[in-house]
């Protein structure tokens, strides 16, 4: 497949401007701050240190938690330098699974688009769990009032699939204005940690790699870059921002380097708060209430209250994001023939991708209501399937972005080789191979310890059959990539393209269908 269809600063004019009736979506409506808010709200800022942080520590047992997100932060931004080159040259809202498909090919590229879908899906689906289940925890804690969890999961599922058709603009302000908050709340626990710090003083111990040690690093490791997820999706928004070929590299940066620092001094601030030594036995105590019995000791009731209600509307920051790029993704898929044509169109009044936040919408409820039949716990009991959701969803979907974000920095390689620029890109070449190495381990020594990742016994079903699910994505995608290239060569020829594949069909008076 040729790859030499791209001006230095991305899509040619002519197909950035083309707009096949409603198939492109909005340009122009996202400079550097929409977008970086945008892409931010997916990481939770409160979620994952409230809920993530504790997990790590007292699952995993990994003390040295602060000093994994650094580590992470600089595999992350050597993974930026190729990833944000090739956002220069290839603007698609399908990001992974077109840039895989423009160095590796559409066949890889079509196992790819399926990867994305599902794992971001995945992600998306597992955060009404949480919110589910802490929503039922404040009814049950400040108005006396039982609730099933599945009921305020699947009115977010609703009120997120309403903003789904809603300009992303407006979506990028609520997104904005709820992760602004949250970052404060964290940011006067830290300062608090650190004033009062516990029975050893400020310590840092928890930066020592010897505290890296144990059988739990490998998916402390897919825990932590979960936490990061976000960062990535900033070329899904390339055709709906100015300047794409500034701006898109430039968040990423941004992104990669405020989630490294902010969330490596929030991990520090827990140990400080709690003890080096103690950090462990704390989080497996307390679990996601560490954070709260920690502000409720040093900042009082109210601080606390105010900090569980903002926990939920981070939640559901997140959720907004999650959901915007999985239809942004069948959008892509659709309007390259991936999916069915209908994916493909925009909302004429908003731009919107609307068929796609329909289908997530409708595939969130599903798999909600499935939990919801198969829970016969009580609400708020800490072992009811909707922590399963969140556990086994988010871990599925975080493996699923790993093994993309690896194959993505091959990709960036092979992408330059062929169009014949290697000596010139050396540099990043480079740094994308160590990236794409390094997290091809990292998702190696998840899949080696799911079972321990998803609270799994030993033995159990999970720890293998989770983990299929994106290798059945990928297997299936990769079919389904062959069978187009042996049967519909030109959809396959079209895979990775965007609205370079409109312009094609409409000087051929075609249009894809799946």
């Amino acid at each position: 497949m040729a790859t030499g269809r791209s001006t230095a600063l991305g899509t040619p004019p002519e197909i950035r401007t083309y707009k096949g009736q409603d198939r492109a979506l909005r340009a122009g409506r996202l400079g550097t701050a929409g977008l970086l808010l945008s892409v931010l709200a997916a990481s939770a800022p409160l979620m994952v240190v409230a809920g993530v942080m504790p997990t790590t520590f007292g699952v995993m047992g990994i003390v040295g938690q602060p000093l994994l997100f650094v580590i992470l932060g600089l595999v992350l931004a050597l993974f930026s330098v190729g990833y944000a080159e090739m956002s220069r040259h290839v603007h698609n809202a399908g990001a992974f699974y077109a840039y895989i498909a423009r160095g590796l090919g559409p066949t890889a590229g079509t196992g790819a688009s399926l990867v994305a879908l599902v794992a971001y899906s995945a992600m998306q689906v597992g955060v009404y769990g949480i919110l589910g289940f802490e929503v039922s925890g404040l009814f049950a804690t400040y108005l006396d009032t039982e609730l099933a969890w599945w009921i305020p999961a699947l009115a977010a599922v609703a009120l997120t699939g309403g903003l789904g058709w809603l300009k992303i603009d407006l979506n990028a302000r609520v997104l904005g204005v709820l992760l602004l908050i949250e970052c404060v709340l964290v940011v006067i626990f830290d300062v608090a940690a650190l004033a009062e710090p516990g029975p050893e003083g400020v310590s840092l111990h928890a930066f020592d790699p010897a505290t890296l040690g144990g059988a739990g690093l490998g998916t402390a490791l897919c825990f932590c870059i979960a936490a990061f997820v976000g960062f990535e999706q900033s070329p899904v928004y390339a055709e709906e921002t100015s300047r794409p070929h500034i701006v898109v590299s430039r968040v990423m940066f941004l992104a990669v380097g405020f989630v490294a620092l902010f969330f490596a001094v929030s991990s520090w601030a827990l140990t400080v708060a709690t003890g080096p030594s103690e950090v462990v036995k704390a989080s497996a105590e307390a679990g996601p209430g560490l954070l709260f019995q920690l502000t409720e000791a040093r900042l009082g009731g109210t601080f606390t209250d105010v900090l569980h209600v903002l926990f939920v509307t981070g939640i559901f920051a997140a959720m907004i994001s999650f959901h915007n790029v999985v239809a942004r993704y069948a959008f892509a898929m659709g309007r390259e023939g991936l999916l069915p044509a209908a994916f493909g169109r925009t909302n004429p009044g908003t731009g919107a991708p609307a068929t796609g936040s329909l289908m997530q919408t409708a595939v969130a409820a599903l798999v909600v209501l499935a939990f919801a039949v198969t829970d016969d716990n009580p609400p708020g009991d800490p072992t009811a399937p909707v922590l399963h959701l969140f556990t086994w969803m988010g871990s599925v979907g975080a493996l699923g972005v790993t093994l993309l974000m690896s194959a993505a920095s091959f990709a960036v390689i092979a992408f330059f080789v062929r169009r014949g620029t290697a000596g010139a890109q050396l540099w990043r070449l480079v740094a994308a191979g160590l990236a794409g190495t390094a997290l091809l381990g990292i998702a190696v020594y998840t899949v080696k310890d799911f079972g321990v990742l998803v609270g799994a016994g030993e033995g159990s079903v999970l720890g293998w059959l989770l983990p299929a699910v994106i290798g059945l994505a990928a297997a299936g995608g990769l079919a389904y990539g062959a069978v187009l290239r042996a049967r519909r060569p030109e959809v396959h020829a079209r895979i990775g393209l965007g609205n370079e594949a409109f312009r094609l069909d409409q000087a051929a008076g075609t249009e894809p269908r799946a």
